[in-house]
């Protein structure tokens, strides 16, 4: 009996590989004639390095809008280079404006030491700056227009203040007192 199932057996492969064969060939047939009706462009050879879920059990991914994400980032890179920019024009026209008080300190502080003095001034005391009319040479002293009277045959130039770094600031000038008499109402 054994072998009588042996012999079976053998003729039940012979026919599967009779088969197999046959079924083989029509299959390469099938391949032969096979035409992808997808596109070969969008094929990938490679699907699980796709950005994208490729199967239907794949994650979800769902794309950003880099035209927005781009916008935005540039809009808020625009308006933060905007206000650093700002700053910095704060930052230059303050020191442009300090920059001047000390070239027109440094003029003022020129012109009151070749003026006539006869004393020696003292830091942080006011003193007056005069201008004598017929030469023209300057004068600092230590009295106000107000204290002199009528008989003063000098012309005010300007109430300064000497620094503790020797220069010299302008706290009024001739133009603010001129202003100042103009507002004043003899009654």
């Amino acid at each position: 009996m054994n072998t009588l199932l042996m012999s079976d057996k053998k003729e039940n492969k012979n026919q599967e590989k009779e088969e197999n064969q046959f079924f083989d060939e029509k299959q390469k047939q099938k391949f032969e004639n096979f035409v992808n009706p997808i596109d070969a462009d969008k094929i990938a050879e490679n699907p699980g390095l796709l950005p994208y879920a490729h199967t239907v059990g794949g994650a979800i991914i769902v794309p950003t809008e880099k035209g927005i994400m781009k916008s935005k980032a540039l809009a808020a890179m625009e308006q933060q280079t905007e206000m650093q920019l700002d700053q910095i024009k704060e930052q230059i026209n303050l020191l442009a404006k300090q920059a001047n008080e000390i070239q027109s300190r440094t003029q003022i502080s020129l012109e009151i030491y070749n003026a006539d003095m006869g004393f020696e001034p003292l830091v942080n005391h006011t003193y007056f700056l005069y201008e004598r009319p017929k030469t023209g040479e300057k004068v600092l002293s230590m009295i106000a227009p107000d204290q002199w009277g009528r008989s003063s045959k000098l012309t005010f130039m300007a109430e300064v203040l000497l620094l503790a770094d020797r220069t010299w600031k302008v706290i009024r000038d001739n133009k603010e007192s001129e202003e100042e008499n103009e507002n004043n109402i003899d009654i």
